[in-house]
């Protein structure tokens, strides 16, 4: 019996038969469409964004990825601050407070001996402990509020947050000035930490941080 007549008491002609249809296979993507789970193109099976994009930010929002897709450590920061630009604005900002302090010291007890005479000990140790509370002051102030001594302005240099390069912190400038120039008031180690601690950036990476700035997680940048 042929296949056009209609079933027997189906009444329906035979293309309009559901029996009769046969089953048709979903329309395939033209290549290049897209991607077959819905994603955007390029995307992956879930519809994310391309292999290897938006990787975490380094700081001061740099995304790129260093090698074997690590994020790069200095990715977006600001040029680093050369060692040698950072050692002349340490000597400016030293003279600046200690010549003032020491003429201001040299009123107030009589002048200071020379070291080895019978009556050095008790001036010096008066001057020494103004000197480095006037420099305490000085740069956890101008570090806090500015994030440049004048030494560092007028070496174009400054100290910023590692994390975001903003202006450093309340907390964050005071622990630099404190770890850069307290710990001379221990005797015979206290040298020797400072010594350690501002020679440290000559061979620290990638960040060329002394000790006072880990301390406080900071780098020195530079401004023009």
């Amino acid at each position: 019996m042929s296949t056009d007549q209609p079933r027997p008491g189906s009444g329906e002609p035979p293309e309009n038969d559901p029996f009769l249809k046969k089953p048709q296979h979903p329309q395939e993507p033209p290549p290049g469409s897209g991607d077959p789970y819905g994603g955007a193109p390029g995307g992956g099976p879930y519809g994310g964004g391309p292999p290897g994009g938006g990787g975490p930010q380094g700081p001061y929002g740099g995304a790129p990825q260093g090698p074997y897709g690590a994020p790069d450590p200095l990715a977006g920061m600001p040029p680093l601050a050369g060692r040698g630009r950072r050692l002349l604005a340490r000597i400016i900002d030293g003279i600046l407070i200690g010549v003032p302090v020491g003429v201001i010291m040299w009123f107030v007890v009589g002048g200071v001996d020379y070291p080895g005479t019978a009556d050095d000990s008790g001036e010096q140790t008066v001057v020494s402990g103004v000197t480095m509370l006037a420099y305490l002051i000085y740069e956890g102030l101008m570090l806090t509020t500015r994030g440049q001594t004048v030494g560092k302005m007028a070496m174009k240099i400054r100290v910023a947050m590692l994390e975001n390069g903003a202006i450093p912190t309340a907390r964050a400038g005071w622990v630099r000035a404190a770890v850069y120039t307290l710990p001379e008031i221990i005797p015979c180690c206290g040298p020797i930490f400072w010594l350690v601690n501002v020679l440290w950036c000559t061979w620290d990476k990638p960040y060329q941080q002394c000790l006072h700035d880990k301390a406080a997680r900071t780098v020195v940048v530079s401004t023009g």
